[in-house]
């Protein structure tokens, strides 16, 4: 059996790097196409649009500021209402205005981090809700074919992305200060609004 510490050696690694990136070049030639159902096509979908990463990772790097509670919850409530807006999407279509809406989130998430707004557990939560219900809905309408596996596999990838977020929040905490948390938020915030005008 292979062991884990022999993937960090240089060869090895550099596989494990270049599988990596093509699985991630990989992710917009699948995510915004309609291209089925599926679990992989359904965790490739979130990283295949900017919107998509940014809204996520910024829930997480919130999270990590806010800290306690927040750092579960807010994740929790982000994933549990994009669930909610993909079981709705079908039902109800195309909404007006939905990619700006989604942007907006963006620009929100990344500004409320990037003013050192602690905001309480539980409205911090309702506010991620919120936008999390908006980037389902959306995915919703992408999907086709079979939804719990698609749905189970963007479920997973948000998930990570926020951990991500999450992980990214609290290194930046520790090794530097919140200030540079904050910086980071101005910056998604910043590319929220460079999407919002493109």
């Amino acid at each position: 059996m292979t062991r884990i510490s022999s993937l960090f050696r240089p060869n090895a690694f550099s596989r494990l790097m270049l599988a990596t990136g093509l699985t991630l070049l990989a992710a917009p030639a699948f995510a915004h196409g309609g291209e089925g159902g599926g679990f992989a096509a359904g965790f490739l979908h979130p990283v295949g649009g900017a919107d998509h990463v940014l809204a996520m990772l910024a829930v997480g790097l919130w999270a990590a500021f806010r800290g306690g509670k927040a750092i579960l919850g807010w994740p929790v409530a982000f994933v549990a209402a994009m669930l909610g807006g993909f079981a709705l999407a079908p039902f109800f279509g195309a909404l007006p205005n939905l990619e700006a809406m989604i942007t907006s989130t963006v620009i929100l998430l990344g500004g409320a981090l990037a003013l050192g707004f602690r905001a309480p557990v539980v409205a911090g939560a309702a506010l991620i809700a919120l936008a999390g219900a908006a980037h389902g809905y959306a995915h919703g309408l992408e999907m086709q074919g079979n939804a719990l596996a698609f749905g189970g596999g963007f479920a997973l990838a948000t998930a990570a992305l926020h951990g991500a977020g999450i992980a990214i929040g609290l290194g930046l905490t520790r090794l530097a200060s919140l200030r540079l948390l904050q910086a980071a938020g101005g910056l998604v915030a910043a590319a929220g609004l460079v999407l919002a005008m493109a």
